[in-house]
């Protein structure tokens, strides 16, 4: 298998297939292909897998697609303006992700729902209560909202995040939120009433522009229902 990514703020990825390899995603995530791939909707996992994959952000049913003869390509892109991520996964290898932020994989990757270990992470995270877990073996694509920053943590290093900001991590990363300190920071600084901890050893993925934020941003701009 091989792929190209194309474009800068709106980004595709096209994936090659030689005869007989597959890649899945979720239901409607195929943007354009060649003649010769076969599709396969189907509950991945069974119905279990799929309420699963449904509380973490993802649609009950997912789409195989098989190249059927010779070599084909499928195109892939983003549902809002950002940047495609490409990992790959060693066998039981695992990246921790936002809702949504699974985009493609090779047929071998699993993914499945992920839980917060610490109440305050799942009740004001910024992703509810569930994540997106993914594990290898195989190639992985995500798609990250506006740029990326990516740190790799040491053990003991930490980053204060603003939660809708943090977009994939390892799974050795502790994730906890903390209520900002102090009543001026609370109601004068914007940065509502949470921050959260991300802790080594391991890496971070950041996201510039998440949409929640961007929608906030552009309700003035909406049309005001007339009276």
């Amino acid at each position: 298998m091989e792929y190209v990514i194309r474009g800068t703020v709106m980004q595709s990825v096209e994936v090659t297939l030689q005869q007989g390899e597959a890649v899945y995603t979720e239901a409607g995530g195929m943007s354009w292909m060649t003649a010769n791939i076969a599709m396969d909707t189907n509950m991945k996992g069974g119905l279990m897998g799929a309420l699963k994959r449904a509380v973490s952000g993802e649609s009950l049913f997912m789409t195989d697609y098989t190249c059927s003869s010779a070599t084909g390509f499928v195109t892939f892109t983003p549902e809002v303006p950002g940047k495609i991520i490409v990992q790959e996964l060693a066998p039981g290898q695992s990246l921790i992700c936002q809702r949504d932020a699974f985009m493609v994989a090779q047929a071998g990757v699993q993914l499945e729902m992920h839980m917060h270990k610490r109440l305050g992470a799942m009740f004001f995270g910024g992703e509810g209560l569930f994540m997106q877990k993914v594990t290898g073996p195989g190639l992985a694509f995500f798609e990250i909202d506006g740029e990326v920053v990516e740190y790799n943590l040491e053990a003991g290093q930490g980053l204060k995040v603003d939660p809708g900001h943090i977009a994939m991590m390892d799974p050795t990363v502790e994730f906890d939120i903390a209520q900002v300190p102090g009543i001026k920071n609370i109601f004068l600084s914007g940065e509502g009433l949470f921050l959260a901890t991300v802790t080594g050893p391991g890496r971070v993925w950041l996201q510039t522009m998440p949409v929640p934020s961007l929608a906030m941003r552009l309700i003035p701009y909406l049309p005001k229902p007339s009276s």
